[in-house]
């Protein structure tokens, strides 16, 4: 690569990435599916995310996430006004294609881990991290997502950035709606998963 200029070494480097990305699919046995419109993904659909957070007194047994931090004197001082800032929740939250929780002895469609942080101090916002972990007759495998979570808007959109078996290399958004709440113990977001590129 000597006598190559900067931005012929970066074309070089972009072509070896989009290579690698194709051959990816390939190894598997899959063909890559890139949808020509907004309005017609090649995989969509509805789940239901049920968070149960830990309150510390009596819910120990239903409890699905939990905050994994103390409050610093910086989120102390804005916990009054309620945003929560510097606090960090992890989960294992049960995933539906209805509304209901499932019952006893009933798997849920998937299962939501990883974790959220209240990221800002003036409003009431959070950034999401994690694998929608599916293992049930109807699908296999993992769709990660992640983004800011603006609970201010009736609708925010996170990133699907990827997966694995049945959703391997998935690229798309999932549009979040706040469908129920329980105070600060319970809440229910309708999730539509939309993905615009998909290997079959």
């Amino acid at each position: 690569m000597q006598g190559l200029t900067a931005s012929s070494k970066l074309s070089l480097a972009v072509v070896f990435a989009v290579f690698l990305l194709g051959s990816a699919g390939a190894a598997h046995g899959l063909t890559r599916v890139v949808s020509s419109s907004s309005d017609e993904p090649c995989n969509k659909m509805t789940l239901y995310y049920h968070d149960i957070l830990y309150n510390g007194v009596n819910n120990t047994r239903n409890a699905t996430s939990a905050a994994a931090t103390k409050p610093t004197a910086l989120s102390t001082t804005h916990w009054k006004n309620g945003t929560y800032f510097g606090t960090l929740v992890v989960f294992n939250d049960p995933m539906t294609v209805g509304k209901a929780l499932p019952v006893a002895g009933e798997e849920p469609a998937a299962r939501a881990q990883g974790f959220y942080f209240y990221d800002k101090q003036e409003s009431y916002t959070s950034w999401f991290g994690f694998s929608i972990v599916f293992n049930s007759t109807a699908h296999k495998g993992t769709m990660n997502l992640v983004g800011a979570d603006l609970m201010d808007d009736k609708t925010r959109d996170l990133s699907v950035v990827g997966g694995t078996g049945d959703f391997f290399m998935a690229r798309g958004i999932a549009t979040l709606r706040l469908d129920a709440s329980e105070g600060t113990v319970y809440f229910r977001l309708q999730m539509d998963i939309k993905l615009y590129e998909c290997y079959v």
